[in-house]
């Protein structure tokens, strides 16, 4: 059975934090804020991982009020995903994102973070396409208050029996 899933997430920058995006420490004078390392692109991949599979949410498997994840890099918990929840024989086709950031400019980290996903997933790197965009200064993402990531996979899972 083929299925897609979608994901979003956004956080907030902050000087003085580290940035992690894509699963990789980015140098930057802000971070994102979140209970984990904030990622915003794994979490939206982990959201439209989960969706595609039918399993909820981030929030129902990795809860921000459980301690354990205070601080957790996302990437642990992509890999989480990937060797607990889905079924192994699950089969990721594609991945593929929009990262919106005013700064910093993104596009010469986007292969690494290709790269980077693909090694987290046990995929092709050639299954993963990041795109980075502005939000030509509108709202909180334009002014560079936010970064924000939207996801989309297709997962191909074991057809259940009953269906």
């Amino acid at each position: 059975m083929i299925r897609v899933g979608i994901g979003t997430d956004i956080h907030r920058l902050e000087k003085g934090r580290p940035l992690f995006l894509g699963g990789m420490s980015l140098p930057w004078e802000k971070g994102l804020v979140g209970h984990s390392d904030g990622d915003c692109l794994i979490h939206a991949l982990i959201d439209a991982l989960l969706g595609a599979a039918g399993a909820g949410d981030i929030g129902r498997h990795f809860p921000d009020t459980d301690p354990a994840y205070q601080g957790i890099q996302s990437a642990i918990l992509l890999k989480r995903i990937r060797e607990n929840i889905l079924a192994e024989d699950s089969v990721i086709h594609n991945v593929d994102a929009v990262i919106t950031a005013e700064q910093p400019r993104l596009a010469a980290y986007i292969p690494a973070m290709e790269s980077r996903l693909a090694e987290i997933l046990e995929i092709p790197s050639s299954r993963i396409n990041i795109k980075a965009k502005t939000n030509e200064g509108i709202g909180a993402l334009g002014r560079g208050e936010a970064i924000a990531a939207f996801v989309v996979v297709l997962l191909q899972i074991p057809s259940c029996s009953s269906e």
